[in-house]
């Protein structure tokens, strides 16, 4: 058979880092993109050293609505054909919608919905081919509950990972190809201190967090089994249903007054 080759986005540390070391774990050649080379590189020498497979390191900022076209093509003169998409590279803007300019949003919605879908396009027509194919996008669970104030296109976004997922998941169920939209929660990574957000969600019970290890674990799981939409964390769980439950007044009532607690608003 031949050496599967898994493609990791924001593969530099946190989530994407996590999911590049389970699929090495499991035998799969890595493509890692993300902005920091530096960062790419020292992932890449680890992933190779502890498990002796191939890493490919191309740096892309999906922000450039020309990356995606540009990153696909280094794959393809390298050869490689993409089994796995981990579509994880993320973008958040803090604070109300309005303080940010519109070509912050733009980049956002460039990384968050247009770099997912075009690389999705890109590579599913490879795996339909060879009848194998595994898409992990990072969903959130802030995808399932009424959105509180702040990070006002990061929900949405999300949001629409879930449905663009659970419809492509319908779309290719006979073809080999299997997609997940993964939604954890507050997940221990590099994204808070990015956002400038650290301070507050430093505030929220140890009980509220996953580790980056397991969400990636669970996705790798969650997509093999063929599960479209997948919840990480007992408490998340329970955080969705009740986010079907629960009257929306209710719900938007306490996301009102809980916001503040760990968002800039």
């Amino acid at each position: 058979m031949n050496q599967r080759t898994a493609l990791v986005t924001g593969a530099s540390a946190g989530i994407g880092e996590a999911f590049a070391d389970v699929f090495a774990a499991e035998g799969f050649d890595v493509v890692l993109t993300a902005r920091r080379e530096d960062r790419l590189c020292a992932v890449a020498a680890r992933l190779e050293q502890r498990y002796g497979i191939r890493t490919h390191v191309i740096v892309a900022d999906l922000a450039d609505p020309a990356a995606v076209a540009t990153l696909w093509r280094a794959i393809e003169d390298r050869g490689l054909a993409i089994d796995a998409l981990v579509n994880n590279a993320g973008f958040g803007i803090p604070g109300a919608y309005m303080a940010t300019e519109w070509p912050r949003h733009a980049a956002l919605l460039q990384v968050m919905v247009v770099a997912v879908a075009e690389l999705t396009h890109r590579a599913l027509p490879g795996m339909i081919a060879r009848g194998y194919g595994r898409i992990i996008n990072v969903a959130s669970l802030a995808a399932l509950v009424p959105a509180p104030a702040g990070h006002t296109l990061y929900a949405a976004t999300k949001a629409l990972i879930v449905k663009f997922s659970e419809s492509l998941a319908a779309e290719v169920h006979a073809s080999g190809v299997h997609v997940t939209a993964l939604c954890p929660g507050f997940t221990r990574s590099e994204f808070h201190d990015i956002t400038g957000t650290r301070a507050k969600v430093n505030e929220l019970p140890p009980w509220m967090w996953l580790d980056a290890a397991a969400v990636a674990r669970a996705g790798v799981e969650a997509v093999s089994r063929g599960t479209p939409v997948s919840v990480v964390g007992r408490v998340n769980r329970v955080i969705a249903v009740l986010g079907r439950l629960l009257p929306r007044w209710l719900l938007l009532a306490i996301g009102r007054s809980t916001a503040h607690r760990y968002r800039k608003s």
